[in-house]
């Protein structure tokens, strides 16, 4: 089969003999970007090595992942619990396999990502820094050696430590309370009150492995100074230490005490200004944090004094179905970029498309049974909908990622259009939860 490279089509010569097709590392499908980076493999014919756990396969994995998996690759299931023990494990598959590039589609095994690709010399990040794209406590501490304005955060074990470091920094309430190494906005309050902080710092610790797979996840607690302003994302593409940074994109949230991300649209309604200074505090975040073969996803307010804050980076595609929005809005696949990256090519980022596209979550009013879910119409912007959660299905409270029981995508020519599209769309859906 004739391999490509950038998009390009190359047929090897008889002199040459034939080729193989270049194998790529995927740890973990599961998540929505599992399947993008699949289909972006299979469009460059690469084979894909798709390792998990057993029960997650099982219990996690869509029949539409599984199928794509049969038919662009394989399946091994390798224990990734055991950092450690995963290393040695997967260097040993890798090198069998003769795999070409490592990459992953679940955030919390970035950092093994990292440390594998260094062990068998392929493209990748900073295995010395890895640690610092998933861990927030350890992310504030090179943000504020790099000197990338970011919140100020503290990180406490204990409610009493937490206390006491709140007095001894003069941070003034609203705080705000996560864990250290989760993700999905889980766990993450805003309190104005030391009772709500207690509340708040109980709920950030209850949960120290991360499910499905049983990762060990730091205890700290992060409380962090609340930052106003508007706030973004925007990913930044890096190919040997080169940052290109991508549109920066809206990301809504909701309002209270919990907050978690009900909508994105991309591009983001932003002055040229506006844009140039979002994309330089994204490419310092990156470079701060050793970013320097793939992609690195972060979120980051604008002040409106016109200066940026850093939230936090990951080293990883973003999720909420943002590959398919970029893509439909600018011709930008970062799915297939992300591989490229990883076999050591060079991918096209030049936009072919100048429209817009969102996605809007959506939520129930309450935890219970699903019964129902109408009202969703037939605007001509609506692109895509989905139900994530059938009729009878349970579903958590409105709170963070996990609550929502569908998504609704939309396209239009502007990111006005799409947002006042997404607006009526969420006005007009009715949940009924028993």
């Amino acid at each position: 089969m004739p391999r490509r490279h950038n998009g390009a089509t190359s047929t090897p010569t008889a002199e040459e003999g034939p080729t193989t097709m270049p194998k790529l590392l995927l740890l973990e499908a599961m998540g929505n970007t599992g399947e993008y980076v699949i289909d972006a493999a299979r469009d460059l014919d690469v084979e894909v090595v798709v390792v998990t756990h057993p029960d997650v396969y099982e219990e996690w994995y869509s029949p539409t992942l599984k199928h794509k998996i049969e038919e662009a690759g394989k399946l091994v299931f390798v224990d990734l619990s055991d950092s450690e023990g995963a290393l040695r494990r997967l260097a040993e598959l890798a090198r069998a396999e003769d795999v070409n590039g490592v990459v992953a589609c679940w955030e919390f095994l970035t950092p093994l990502v990292a440390q594998l690709a260094a062990a068998l010399g392929l493209p990748g990040n900073d295995p010395t820094r890895a640690l610092s794209c998933r861990n927030k406590r350890i992310m504030a501490r090179a943000f504020t050696e790099q000197g990338i304005p970011a919140p100020l955060t503290l990180a406490a074990r204990t409610l009493e430590e937490a206390y006491q470091l709140v007095d001894t920094a003069g941070l003034a309430y609203p705080v705000v309370v996560k864990p250290s190494e989760q993700s999905g906005s889980w766990g993450v309050s805003v309190v104005g009150s030391d009772e709500e902080l207690a509340t708040a710092f109980a709920t950030a610790r209850s949960h120290l492995f991360q499910m499905p797979h049983g990762i060990p996840l730091d205890a700290h607690v992060i409380v962090q100074e609340y930052v106003g302003g508007t706030e973004f994302s925007i990913e930044t593409v890096v190919v040997g230490g080169v940052a290109t940074p991508l549109p920066p994109y809206d990301k809504f949230t909701t309002e209270g005490a919990a907050r978690a991300e009900f909508g994105h649209t991309v591009p983001a309604e932003l002055d040229e200004a506006s844009v140039r200074t979002l994309q330089q505090a994204a490419v310092a975040a990156a470079h701060a944090l050793g970013i320097t073969n793939g992609i690195a996803h972060t979120e980051l307010k604008l002040l409106p004094d016109g200066t940026t804050r850093i939230i936090e980076l990951g080293a990883r595609l973003p999720g909420d179905h943002i590959v398919a929005l970029m893509r439909q809005a600018r011709g930008i696949d970062e799915a297939r970029i992300y591989v490229q990256i990883a076999l050591g090519e060079e991918p096209s980022l030049a936009p072919t498309a100048d429209t817009a596209a969102g996605i809007r979550f959506l939520t129930p009013p309450r935890g219970g049974v699903l019964r129902s879910v109408s009202g969703i119409g037939d605007s001509d912007a609506v692109a895509r909908s989905r139900l994530t959660v059938q009729p009878g299905g349970h579903v958590r409270a409105p709170g963070d990622n996990d609550s929502r029981v569908g998504y609704v995508i939309l396209h239009a020519g502007t990111a006005a259009e799409v947002n006042t599209a997404a607006a009526q769309v969420l006005a007009d859906v009715r949940i009924e939860v028993a």
